[in-house]
């Protein structure tokens, strides 16, 4: 069991007290129901992947794994759908389509590993997210587990149907609303060309520059990303993916027709050049362009090549904010005398710093959480977000307050409220303390307040 006792956020750990492996949708809910019955807290778990301590225990619950639901239930390519089970790993939906000419485009880094169910969960991201959007975009409908153990459908595989938009509320609920059984996923059509390039800048500055300038041209390129220097020596030690030294690498891919690439290719150049790039460089091979991906794709572990310990950070910023908002970070990187590591989707603001430090010294773990953290409020500062793609969880749930006031986190409970009475989907998640009286408690027993949804305790 102590496999699972966290996910890819180590800090946190809690040994369940059973960990279940169902095989089907039914078996979910006949799980689910007799957790009901006894009041007994259960976190669902797809990989473990998450970064945010999403897939935490909670102490004397279970984990509903869902790793053996892992079948592509049905291909649609009339009606370009695809229905997979949450145990389905992001990067085998693409496979499975390829060979038709589509592709699924929510691509977290962690997708050759992570699931579907993961993803919904946390409404990953991805490199392609800047044109395509996030996973709330491709999630069509679902059948969902309630946490009393009926099911429900929510969406519509038709397209918007009338009434509350459930699916969307569930997408990013981080697993506190119930557990997503089947879900009806759109792809999209493989575009002609495809054009991978890397600029190489003197600084952040001005490769954050270039973001915003190609932005404000109009041209939404399918992918724009950032590394700076210490990004690019972890990669380069990993992967050896033949980056140049800068201090400033932006990996930027276009798609569309042919003539619509060439001329982007032109255009974007031009403004990189304008903005100081010294050096760009295009994948001329589906091997060059998979080799400029892979460093990018491997950037996160790749620091454990030179760090003992990293915290992996994220948040987002406008992106004209970026340039000021780097500078910042150096800033507090300085000050603190702790390195940090950048490598993040630029274009559309969502950073990833990467706090390095080592737990055998005494008091720099401590001095990492504190820069990973003030480091979220420079983003909420900017008029950003604590998060981008990787959740609450645990690991952000005291920042929700340096966002929402009072009432806006008092609705967000009322919905959870409505749907989890008794407060054990997923408990401790998200909100910054306790908030239903059976949590409060320590106690997963109903309220009256709670059962009837109104929450005049706040």
């Amino acid at each position: 069991m102590r496999t699972y006792d966290c996910d890819g956020l180590t800090n946190f750990r809690q040994v369940p007290a059973a960990v279940v492996l169902p095989e089907s949708a039914s078996a979910v809910q006949q799980i689910v129901a007799l957790c009901h019955q006894h009041r007994v807290p259960f976190v669902a778990r797809g990989s473990g992947t998450g970064l945010s301590g999403g897939a935490l225990p909670a102490e004397g619950g279970i984990v509903i794994s869902l790793a053996r639901l892992n079948r592509i239930l049905e291909v649609d390519l009339a009606n370009a759908r695809v229905v997979v089970e949450p145990g389905v790993i992001n990067a085998h939906v693409t496979a499975r389509v390829a060979p038709y000419g589509y592709f699924y485009a929510p691509d977290p880094s962690s997708q050759s590993v992570c699931t579907i169910g993961g993803n919904v969960a946390e409404n990953s991201g991805g490199a392609h997210c800047l044109k395509y959007g996030f996973t709330t975009t491709h999630v069509l409908a679902m059948d969902v587990v309630l946490p009393d153990g009926s099911l429900i459908h929510v969406g519509s595989a038709t397209g918007d149907a009338p009434g509350y938009d459930l699916c969307g509320m569930f997408v990013g609920s981080e697993g506190t609303l119930g557990i997503a059984t089947r879900i009806v996923l759109r792809i999209v059509r493989r575009p002609q060309t495809v054009r991978t390039m890397l600029a190489a800048f003197d600084s952040t500055d001005h490769a954050g520059q270039a973001v915003s300038d190609i932005i404000a041209a109009g041209i939404v390129p399918a992918a724009a990303e950032m590394m700076d220097r210490l990004s690019i020596a972890a990669a380069e030690a990993a992967v050896h993916a033949g980056y140049p030294q800068c201090d400033g690498l932006l990996l930027i891919e276009l798609d569309g027709t042919e003539e619509e690439v060439d001329w982007l290719t032109r255009h974007v150049s031009d403004i990189c050049r304008a903005c100081g790039a010294w050096e760009i460089r295009i994948a001329h091979s589906d091997a060059e362009r998979a080799a400029i991906w892979k460093g990018r794709k491997s950037a996160f572990a790749a620091v454990g090549r030179i760090s003992p310990n990293y915290i992996v950070q994220d948040g987002v910023i406008p992106r004209t904010a970026l340039p000021r908002v780097l500078r910042e970070i150096q800033q507090l990187s300085a000050a603190t005398g702790l390195r940090v590591a950048n490598v993040f989707h630029a274009g559309d603001g969502n950073l990833h710093p990467l706090v390095l430090y080592d737990r055998r010294i005494e008091g720099q773990e401590q001095r990492a959480e504190e820069l990973a953290g003030e480091i979220l409020r420079i983003c909420v500062r900017a008029g950003g977000s604590i998060t981008g793609e990787h959740g609450v969880g645990i690991e952000k749930r005291e920042f929700m307050p340096e966002m929402f006031a009072e009432p806006d986190l008092a609705t967000m409970q009322r919905v959870r409220i409505a749907f989890d009475p008794l407060g054990l989907s997923n408990p401790g998640k998200v909100f910054p303390r306790p908030r239903l009286c059976a949590e409060r408690q320590g106690k997963h027993e109903p309220h009256p307040i709670e059962v009837a949804g109104i929450a005049e305790y706040f």
